[in-house]
């Protein structure tokens, strides 16, 4: 059985994986409590001892407002710790696969979809963070898999994490019944955490390199909050729960999709976000009706 480390393993990602693979790999999962990634030797000792075959790195500060009011810890755990984790790969020969972002192209110019060729324009510290990361490891560990996400959505699960993510955020709204404004200019990806969990393990045999992954989305953060309502059946709270926001983002709209044609042309399939948020629902037998 082959054996994977993860760091961040309490995270959204990293819990559903854990209880998917738990019987196809040997896995130990560790987050900050258990290992520093920003202590090398510590990282050193801990891999040595559990000699993995493969190492998923998702451990990082991704809330982008913290990073760029704590810029200087920001840098330590999210490139510092990536080349602490890369370094202890090397060491003991593990592969090591690198969970990166969309929020590389939230500075650039044109509009996406962005496909892997595309020069990233990050404008936050936290994308800057990330693009920085992955060059230094590609410069530092040949046997490595960077993987750009697009935004993760899923609900809660027993012994699983939640994140602040699309679908779970406007169930919220449902239940808080506050009325809140959401932009028109914001697009990007919206991938169901499980079409990425399920096909996870062809990482693996894919070729090293760069891969954008995920769902395609042409709508916008508006648009889909009013879809997920109108898909839990709240078509007639729909107006009552959410507005138009017309002016953030309206001088420069926001959008981080990626072209995940690369990913997909080794055989992974996304459903289209709309189609993703159903399959979601109807997973979980969901309905507010």
């Amino acid at each position: 059985m082959k054996k994977i480390l993860l760091t961040g393993g309490l995270g959204f990602f990293c819990t559903r994986f854990t209880q998917k693979y738990q019987h196809t790999f040997q896995i130990l999962s560790t987050d900050k409590d258990d290992l520093d990634i920003t202590n090398e030797s510590s990282v050193t000792e801990t891999f040595k001892m559990f000699k993995p075959d493969y190492v998923i790195h998702a451990a990082a500060i991704a809330v982008t407002d913290f990073c760029n009011d704590h810029p200087e810890l920001a840098y330590k755990i999210n490139v510092q710790g990536a080349l602490n984790v890369a370094k202890a790969c090397k060491a003991v020969g593990a592969k090591m696969v690198f969970i990166s972002t969309e929020q590389v192209f939230n500075g650039n110019p044109e509009p996406g979809p962005y496909t892997e060729d595309v020069t990233p324009i990050p404008d936050t510290i936290y994308g800057q963070n990330k693009l920085e990361a992955e060059h230094l490891l590609q410069d530092l560990i040949e046997d490595l898999w960077i993987l750009r996400f697009t935004w993760l959505f899923g609900l809660p699960e027993r012994d699983c994490n939640i994140n602040p993510n699309i679908l779970w955020n406007t169930l919220n709204l449902a239940l808080e019944g506050k009325k809140t404004k959401i932009t028109t200019h914001e697009y990007r990806g919206l991938t169901y955490v499980h079409e990425i969990i399920d096909q996870f393990h062809k990482i693996f045999t894919l070729p090293y390199g760069l891969y954008h992954i995920g769902s395609h989305n042409n709508d916008s953060r508006y648009h889909i909050s009013e879809y997920i309502l109108s898909s839990l059946g709240l078509n007639d709270r729909i107006h009552d729960l959410i507005e138009k926001d017309e002016t953030k983002f309206k001088e420069h709209p926001r959008d981080v999709r990626l072209n995940t044609g690369k990913i997909r042309s080794y055989g992974f399939d996304f459903s289209d976000t709309k189609v993703a948020i159903d399959k979601c629902i109807q997973e979980f037998h969901f309905n507010m009706r």
